[in-house]
This record gives structure tokens, C-alpha cells and sequence, in this order.
């Protein structure tokens, strides 16, 4: 589902719904499994509220007066444009609900948010301005001095698009105002905030990361996440487990728990959502669980086949990967 009604987005709004890379057997993670406390579980919205929505940017946040800006759409192009502001909204508009995740996010990690987008389409702009048959990469300036890049055969797909409000209102200006990019999909890192120019070029443009080794395609990996319970927890009974898996633009086909380090894995049930953009939350029942201490981790699968890795990788040069493990007791 590619545009949300106004009584959708309301809808989700209100709908509600850990620590190590590792699959924790190793001595070392049974002595820290002793030594930590009990830590709850995380309670997440589906729709992440803007001021709870994460911040990650190079240079600080920009404050861009609106009347004193413009988008120009310069390069190889055979209409050089200059927009303003005014010009966008009057443009024909999407609304898309898209997750953005910062490519030095942990496979645990906060630094993952989901929420309703209202912008323009970027290949609208682009074939108002004509395309010269040479172009390869599209770039994106920030107010920051901050810049990437995305091909152009991305830039021209339909889900691609400048957003200027967020969950409702205008972009806060923690998060682009007046004009970000969404391209879902690809890392934080190419979806440039407080845009000044947009720039075609017929090279592969090395951006603010590139030119530090950080990857130039960007493409988010599959993840999930336990939210519930919490590291260490010891339990009492049935209990319901729930987290979140995310491939970034290709939905999830399918979820997995094991409670015994690996040996076995159980389907568990995914929510409702309504964007393949989104991530998707899960859940399963354990009902009644022996007692002891249980070994558990969740794997994902999305609609295009590809499975998440327990491949242990660290964010440089293309963002994490790993399986989410916790440890549990039952009484």
C-alpha cells in the first residue's frame, strides 16, 4: 500500500505494539549473562512520534528560513530549475509510510524510526528539468555542506520523492525542514536532509561517507529484533514474545524464534501493516515453558527471498548484520 488516508494514518498512530550480536556460547557471554541485570522490554508505536523519532546528522541541525529558499535543479539537465517552496506544494503530492534506519544502527540498536511521508515525487522534478542522455548519478546538498548521491535509475523510481511534511505536520527541523529526501531502501546516510541543490552528474558521485570508505550503494540488510522480554528476564509461565523484523523496501515474507541457541526454529506471527516501506512487528506464545535458562534469537525473511545473516559485522563500510540474541529464564 503505497498512500495512507488520513483516518489510516490516525489508525496506526495509536497502535502499539537485547543486547548481543552473538548467539552468546561462549564462556565469556554466560559470565555476562550473571553479571547483568534483568532489563524490560521495549514498548515501541507503530508509528514513531516525531520528537521520538531518531536524529543523526554531520553537522548539526539546520534552521532554513523558508522565504529566503529554493530548490535549484542544476547539472546535466536541459531546463535548468529553480523552485521555491510554494512551487512544491503546489506539485502533485504522495504519502508513503516509510522506516528509516541509520547504517550505524545496531542490530539491537534505537536508531530506527517509522512514519507517514507527504512530498513530491523526485522524478517529477527531474523530468520537469529534462535529463541529458549522460547522466549517471543524481546528488543531493544539504544546508550542512553534507552531500550523497543516488543513481539515476533509483532517483526515477516511483517511491523516491522530497518530502516536506512528516506524520501530518511540516518536517521539524531536526528532521529536513523544508525538504528532505525519502529513499526507501537505502541507509540514513542518502536520505539527505535540508536540501539546497539538486545536482546531475554524469560520474559516481562520492559523497560526505563515501569519501571516508562507507559504502556508496547503501542497501538496508534484513533484521529483526526481540523487544519483549528484556535481557536476563526470568519469567513465570506463558509469555509473549514481539519485536520487529525490517528489510527495508522489500516487506517480510517470514519471521523465526529459536529457544534453544539455533537447533530449532518456529515460525512466529506477523502483524498487519500497511506499507512494504515499514517494518514489520511480531509476535509468538510460548506457553508454558519448563523451567531453566533458554538460549533465544529471531531471524527474518523478506518477500524477495533474502534471509538475515548470523554473520557477525560491524556498521563500517556497510552497516551491521547479525542475529539478535537474549538470554532467558523460566521458573
Amino acid at each position: 500500500m503505497s498512500s495512507l488516508s488520513r483516518r489510516s494514518f490516525l489508525q496506526y498512530a495509536g497502535a502499539g505494539a537485547a543486547m548481543l550480536l552473538t548467539s552468546e556460547k561462549s564462556e565469556a557471554a554466560n559470565f555476562i549473562a550473571k553479571k547483568f541485570l534483568a532489563l524490560p522490554p521495549r514498548k515501541l508505536p507503530f508509528i514513531t512520534p516525531n520528537k521520538d523519532f531518531y536524529i543523526v546528522q554531520c553537522c548539526g541541525v539546520q534552521k532554513v528560513e523558508v522565504a529566503n529558499w529554493s530548490l535549484p535543479i542544476t547539472g546535466l539537465v536541459k531546463q535548468p530549475l529553480r523552485l521555491t517552496y510554494a512551487d512544491i506544494l503546489k506539485m502533485p503530492s504522495i504519502e508513503k509510510m516509510v522506516t528509516l534506519q541509520c547504517i550505524d544502527n545496531e542490530v539491537s540498536g534505537e536508531l530506527i524510526s517509522n512514519a507517514v511521508w507527504r512530498g513530491v515525487p523526485l522524478s517529477d522534478i527531474l523530468n520537469k528539468a529534462g535529463l541529458s542522455p549522460s547522466v549517471a548519478d543524481v546528488v543531493l546538498h544539504g544546508a550542512d555542506d553534507y552531500s550523497d548521491s543516488i543513481t539515476l535509475d533509483r532517483a526515477m523510481n516511483y517511491d523516491v520523492f522530497l518530502a516536506y511534511h512528516m506524520n501530518g505536520v511540516p518536517l521539524p527541523p531536526e528532521h529536513g525542514f523544508p525538504l528532505r529526501a525519502v529513499v526507501p531502501g537505502i541507509y540514513g546516510i542518502k536520505n539527505v536532509k535540508w536540501l539546497t541543490k539538486i545536482e546531475l552528474v554524469g560520474h559516481d558521485y562520492q559523497g560526505y561517507w563515501q569519501k571516508k570508505g562507507w559504502t556508496d550503494e547503501g542497501t538496508i540488510k534484513v533484521k529483526s529484533r526481540i523487544d519483549a522480554p528484556g535481557p536476563y528476564n526470568t519469567l513465570k509461565g506463558s509469555y509473549r514474545f514481539s519485536g520487529y523484523a525490517f528489510s527495508g523496501y522489500n516487506g517480510i515474507s517470514r519471521v523465526e524464534i529459536t529457544l534453544d541457541g539455533g537447533t530449532r526454529w518456529i515460525p512466529v506471527k506477523l502483524k498487519p501493516t500497511p506499507s512494504h516501506y515499514s517494518w514489520v512487528f511480531w509476535e509468538y506464545f510460548w506457553k508454558d515453558p519448563k523451567p531453566g535458562k533458554y538460549q533465544v534469537a529471531v531471524r527474518a525473511t523478506d518477500n524477495i527471498g533474502r534471509s538475515q545473516t548470523d554473520f557477525i559485522a560491524r556498521p563500517f563500510p556497510d552497516g551491521t548484520s547479525g542475529l539478535h540474541s537474549i538470554v532467558t529464564f523460566v521458573e
